[in-house]
This record gives C-alpha cells, sequence and structure tokens, in this order.
C-alpha cells in the first residue's frame, strides 16, 4: 500500500514534522468540532461524501485516522457520486478507496445530461446540480444505514456564505456546523468547520492526493462567490487575525443587539430586565483589533434574495 494514501502514521519517516504539526493541528481542530457539536456518537454509520477535491479527500483522511483512537466506535462509508460528467476519471476514487482499505460506495447517475437539458447554454449549472445531487445522496444514506453524512466544508466555506447571504440575500446566515437533512432522515454534518482553506490545501499538497479537477462539467465558479472569496484572502493578508475574528464571531452572537424580533422580544422588553452584555448605548464599541473601513464596491451589485446556502449532548472530543 502506498504510505502516502494510507491513514496517516506521526512516524511514518515520508512525512516532514512540518507536515507532522500540520496533521495534528488539523486533527485537533476536526476533534474539537466534532465534541463542540456533537457530531458523531457511538454507533454511527458515517458517509463521507468524497468528490475527488482536496476538501473531501483531507476529511475522508482525518476521520479515519480520529477513529483509530477515538473513544466511540463509529463506521466510515465513503460515497462518491459519478454524474457523467465528459472526461470524469471513474477510476481514480474505487482504486484509492481500495487503497485505501475503506469501505466504500460509487452511485452512477446521469444527472449531467439532465442538468444541461434544463439549463440555457451559459447559464450557471450549480442550483439544479446541487439539488439533483443532494437527493442522491440521501438516497444512498437510507440505502446503507447511514446516520450522518459528512461534507468537506471548512472555515473559509461558511465565511463565504455568510458575506454572500448578507452582501446579496439581506441575511445574517451562514452553513451550520450540523443540521437535520431535508427529507429529515439523517444528520448532516461539516466536521472541517474550524480548519482554514490555507491548511486543508496545504495537507492535501503534502499528501499528494489524486485529485479529480472540480470544471469537468464546464460551469464556472459563482462570480459572486469568487468576490467574496477574493476579498477575505485581501483581508487576511492585509489584517493578520480578522478571518480568525470573522470565524469566532459565528459562535458569538447576541441577538439583543441585533434587529431580529424573532430572536429577542424587543416589544416585550421591560424596564427593569437587563439584556446580555448590558448597557452598552452610550459606550464606544470594544473592538478586539484596530479597525479599518473596507471599501465594498468590488463585491459586486446587489442580486436578489437568494439564500447562498450550498446544502442544502455531549460526545467526547476525538483528539
Amino acid at each position: 500500500m502506498d504510505l502516502k494514501h494510507a491513514p496517516l502514521d506521526p512516524a511514518d519517516p515520508d512525512f516532514s514534522n512540518t507536515f507532522l504539526r500540520l496533521r495534528k493541528f488539523v486533527e485537533r481542530q476536526v476533534g474539537r468540532a466534532i465534541g463542540d457539536f456533537n457530531m458523531i456518537e457511538d454507533g454511527d454509520v458515517v458517509m463521507v461524501c468524497c468528490s475527488g477535491g482536496k476538501d473531501s479527500y483531507t476529511l475522508l483522511s482525518v476521520l479515519m485516522a480520529l477513529r483509530e483512537r477515538a473513544p466511540i466506535d463509529f463506521r466510515i462509508v465513503a460515497m462518491n457520486l459519478d454524474q457523467k460528467q465528459p472526461g470524469f476519471p471513474a477510476h481514480i476514487l474505487p482504486a484509492y478507496f481500495e487503497k485505501l482499505g475503506v469501505e466504500y460506495r460509487i452511485v452512477t447517475e446521469d444527472t449531467y445530461s439532465i442538468v444541461k437539458s434544463k439549463i440555457p447554454e451559459g447559464k450557471t449549472t450549480c442550483s439544479l446540480c446541487s439539488r439533483l445531487r443532494r437527493g442522491i445522496i440521501y438516497r444512498v444514506a437510507r440505502e446503507i444505514g447511514a446516520t450522518k453524512i459528512a461534507l468537506g466544508h471548512h472555515r473559509d466555506d461558511m465565511l463565504e456564505t455568510l458575506f454572500l447571504n448578507m452582501f446579496f440575500g439581506g441575511r445574517i446566515k451562514s452553513m451550520p456546523p450540523k443540521l437535520a437533512s431535508d427529507d429529515g432522515q439523517n444528520i448532516v454534518i461539516r466536521p472541517l468547520a474550524y480548519v482554514s482553506e490555507r491548511d486543508v490545501t496545504r495537507f492535501a499538497r503534502a499528501m499528494e492526493y489524486p485529485i479529480i479537477p472540480c470544471n469537468l462539467c464546464g460551469s464556472q465558479e459563482n462570480a459572486q462567490r469568487k468576490q467574496v472569496k477574493a476579498m477575505l484572502a485581501d483581508w487576511e493578508q492585509r489584517f493578520p487575525g480578522r478571518i480568525e475574528s470573522l470565524a469566532t464571531s459565528l459562535a458569538n452572537v447576541v441577538p439583543s443587539h441585533l434587529q431580529d424580533a424573532n430572536l429577542f422580544d424587543f416589544k416585550g422588553l421591560a424596564r427593569p430586565e437587563a439584556v446580555e452584555d448590558g448597557d452598552t448605548a452610550f459606550d464606544a464599541p470594544e473592538l478586539g483589533m484596530t479597525s479599518s473601513v473596507i471599501p465594498l464596491a468590488a463585491v459586486g451589485r446587489r442580486a436578489g434574495r437568494e439564500d447562498f446556502d450550498t446544502e442544502a449532548a455531549s460526545s467526547p472530543v476525538i483528539l
């Protein structure tokens, strides 16, 4: 077996100390997310959706490594959907899964032809393709008895979605680390919720995964998402720590200091009642770092009020 693609061994001489530190950090971040959101429980069957991209490869490798020393027992099933896109190398993932020694399921559904017949030439196919793919994933999860569906979205995907919804949808909404599937039969989890795309990229490069291109269908990445991705990359370069602070804010929401009456009873608020974080009406906001005004013109003009959600207890932390 090619050790590059086997479950990671800290003593493996093929890996540098730098990579081993990265591996430990990524695994710790994934373990922390699993514990914080009770993503995986004893006896779970976790179906890991594998597209052949860096994110899903990393997710599968880390979950397999964590399972080896987890205080709970769970089963992993890798799943790939072959959508019959032209040029898709259908042999790569089965060979990889065999080499890895993981249980897997390859599903072939010609959604490519359906999408091409429904969407006019030149228009993005991602929305319809995503809905078709989601339905197939839920069906396969039921067939194999999966209790959790693991997706490879990372921290940066979640931040991009947050800003997409704010800029173009008028909503403060991101990707949840854990949610009930649309059919109510499964729990969808995102164990890479705390892992940055930069670390995923470094991890995947060191592991030399057999990456399958994501543009075989000919569809271009959503232009608005590209703009937001570029904005966040610029912030990360010019303002170190800003992205980490944004990610932390996702878990530190104060409804009483926003304007959503569904989350906080402003009308019913009586004079003697105190609210979370106290009275800050006459105080300057306390900031953890120097703030700067960032022009948002590059984000693009406002589109329709579309949700940019690509989706569709206390378990021990796995470290």
